[in-house]
């Protein structure tokens, strides 16, 4: 594998394809434990980061698609959603 970029630092569509591929190595059955832990523990990893760029987008489209038009676009912030 190439080296890994931070996963702040990824885009949504190479957090995915590097879940992928996690997802497919730990499929075939044929890591050791450590080495499969490690891959679950980075998996985790990109699946929030994924689902964080996923609530960045939504974000964006519904303040796109408001009923104020004059609504001014903002950079998402993770800590102010009302999950």
């Amino acid at each position: 594998m190439t080296s890994r970029k931070k996963t702040e630092n990824l885009s949504f569509e190479e957090s995915m394809q590097e879940l992928d591929s996690i997802v497919n190595q730990m499929e075939e059955g044929e890591l050791s434990l450590e080495e499969a832990l490690s891959r679950f523990e980075r998996g985790v990893q990109l699946a929030r980061h994924s689902q964080n760029k996923l609530k960045q987008a939504e974000q964006k489209v519904q303040i796109l698609m408001g009923q104020d038009e004059q609504a001014p676009l903002a950079d998402f912030d993770p800590a102010n959603t009302q999950d």
